[in-house]
């Protein structure tokens, strides 16, 4: 029960991370439980990651996009390092 109140806690799991571009800070998302827009807000928990930020723009292909849905591979600006595998919530 604790285990289910803390995974609420996070928010809606929405995907992961499956890269990390570090000199540029830009975070590669893959979207497996839902989607993601300009101006939401999301935490990024992993091993040694947890913060959270606001979405201020992402973009597929190096074309600016508004959403993204499930399935989708997005880059996006990240306030802190991040990890592979490091889960993204949307809150």
């Amino acid at each position: 029960m604790e285990e289910k109140q803390a995974q609420e806690d996070l928010g809606e799991e929405i995907g992961e991370i499956t890269h990390f571009f570090n000199k540029i800070n830009v975070a590669v998302v893959k979207l497996t439980k839902g989607s993601l827009s300009v101006g939401d807000k999301i935490r990024i928990k992993g091993a040694t990651t947890d913060f959270e930020q606001g979405v201020d723009s992402m973009q597929v292909d190096h074309a600016n996009i508004d959403k993204a849905d499930i399935g989708k591979e997005l880059g996006m600006k990240v306030a802190q390092p991040v990890r592979q595998h490091d889960i993204v919530y949307k809150v």
